[in-house]
């Protein structure tokens, strides 16, 4: 059975930094594309960040310079970077994986496998 679990999620001030983890398991995922995604209350899901096997990455435009998304093959985990985190960035943060290679993309019709999501909210 194939599992994504995100963690890292918390409260902080504007500003401020946080790091989330999402642990694959289930299958070999270094070959797949991979991607966060969030979703505001009351707003649709949101492509954040996403890397492909080779660790070239895209992102959104409005947190360009601010995330990094990276990948640790050896511990099967997924990381989203996040500094100068502003109010709007506050949502539920969700990692997804597709079932092959492909680019980097943050279109989610490409992803299969989805987690349950961690919470990022952001004070000003």
């Amino acid at each position: 059975e194939v599992q994504l679990v995100e963690s890292g999620g918390d409260s902080v001030q504007h500003g401020g930094s946080l790091r989330l983890s999402c642990v694959v398991s289930g299958y070999t995922y270094t070959t797949y594309g991979m991607a966060w995604f969030r979703q505001a209350p009351g707003k649709e899901r949101e492509g954040v960040a996403g890397i492909d096997d080779k660790g070239n990455s895209i992102y959104t435009d409005a947190v360009k310079g601010r995330f990094t998304i990276s990948k640790d093959n050896a511990k099967s985990t997924l990381y989203l970077q996040m500094n100068s985190l502003k109010p709007e960035d506050t949502a539920m943060y969700y990692c997804a994986s597709s079932a092959h290679n492909l680019r980097p993309t943050i279109d989610p019709d490409y992803f299969r496998y989805w987690g349950q999501g961690t919470q990022v909210t952001v004070s000003s």
